[in-house]
């Protein structure tokens, strides 16, 4: 699979008709950010002009394709086989769209609530119907509460890792609050000078990683045996790309932070012993889904 490695090795371990209808969610998902982005699987960006366009085009067929019509693209009609076949509902995709539409206006998070609302749009509300599609009724909401949250650990562990490369294409997904606490001015989260009072504020959003992370597993917990082996095995590959970017500390962004195969296997292996035992207890996080979506319709 094209554009997530660590989400292609995880997948294959799923039953084959979750495997296929993880991969149509995820073709829509991927579809949604190319044209977002004007990129190709994921790489660079493209050029950005037309964002609004490009974005009323992706509402434009996920309608078309939520109400049952052809599209004219296969990931999009993906999404409408998947609509037939599951629970998922308009809601949840336009909870998705959201995120883009907040890169499309080059939002910036204020604050940490900011910040943990753009997660649940660009990653938790992605995990939501990542849920459904492996069963969980749409009125299991903590189940769902806890599916978000592993979205939301994915995405900050991606911020974490991605300041740079944010940064190369104009954007920032730190606090702005966080940043003026360690003096870094806007627009210089990168420069060297800054690099040692960057690092405390990427430290919080590891250990707010591990939070949303250490809540999902117990939802994963609920799931049936292969669902549960293959989200406690994506679990550990991306919780390791946050705590390798914790352990690096002002070095974190030398080299992009990239989990070996070898090591990706030793998270399955891992992830198989965790599927057969209990886990740890844990609370949902201070923002978990259902107070995330009512700050996002407040902001609407």
């Amino acid at each position: 699979m094209r554009g997530s490695k660590s989400f292609a090795a995880a997948s294959r371990l799923f039953d084959p008709t979750t495997r296929e209808r993880v991969w149509l969610l995820y073709a829509w998902c991927r579809a949604c950010d190319d044209l977002a982005d004007a990129q190709d699987h994921g790489h660079a960006l493209g050029d950005q002009s037309g964002a609004a366009e490009r974005l009323a085009l992706i509402r434009i067929l996920t309608e078309r394709a939520m109400a049952g019509e052809e599209t004219g693209n296969p990931s999009f009609d993906a999404l409408g086989q998947l609509a037939k076949e599951t629970g998922i509902t308009r809601e949840m995709t336009e909870d998705v769209i959201a995120g883009f539409a907040l890169d499309a206006e080059e939002w910036r998070p204020r604050s940490e609530a900011d910040m943990l609302r753009y997660c649940f749009h660009v990653a938790g509300a992605v995990g939501v119907m990542m849920a459904v599609v492996m069963g969980v009724p749409p009125g299991d909401e903590d189940t769902l509460d806890r599916a978000c949250d592993l979205g939301i650990a994915f995405q900050l562990a991606n911020i974490a890792r991605d300041v740079w490369e944010d940064d190369a294409a104009g954007r920032c997904y730190l606090p702005v609050e966080w940043l003026v606490e360690a003096d870094i001015p806007p627009g210089e989260v990168t420069k060297p000078h800054y690099r040692d009072a960057l690092v405390p504020q990427v430290r919080r959003l590891c250990a707010m990683e591990r939070t949303y992370e250490a809540s999902a597993r117990v939802g994963a917990a609920r799931l049936g045996f292969r669902q549960r082996w293959a989200v406690l095995s994506a679990a550990g590959i991306y919780g390791a790309i946050a705590r390798e970017v914790d352990r690096r500390g002002a070095h974190a962004w030398d080299h992009r932070v990239t989990t070996s195969k070898a090591a990706k296997l030793g998270f399955v292996l891992r992830a198989l012993w965790q599927a057969l035992r209990p886990p740890p207890p844990a609370q949902h996080p201070g923002l978990s889904r259902r107070d995330l979506a009512a700050l996002a319709q407040q902001s609407r």
